[in-house]
């Protein structure tokens, strides 16, 4: 039970991991451009660093699954 928890939050955070990456703002155009995240967050610097903040956080739940999946313990149940 808690091994298929841990690879449902893991799939989770993946995507939401990947699609924090993507929303990312660009130095040249590329996918960066495409979701303006400065119209939810209110300015560009706002966006930047609520987006940084929701990378990380997802990046963390993401590894710490990760950590807890490498368990034997967790892995055999």
């Amino acid at each position: 039970m808690i091994k298929t928890i841990l690879f449902v939050v893991q799939f989770i955070a993946s995507i939401a991991l990947i699609l924090s990456v993507l929303l990312h703002p660009a130095k040249t155009m590329g996918m960066g451009g495409l979701g303006s995240p400065s119209e939810i967050f209110g300015s560009q610097k706002g966006a930047e660093d609520g987006l940084n903040r929701i990378t990380a956080i997802v990046a963390a739940i993401w590894g710490i699954a990760a950590i807890l999946l490498s368990v034997p313990s967790i892995m055999n149940q």
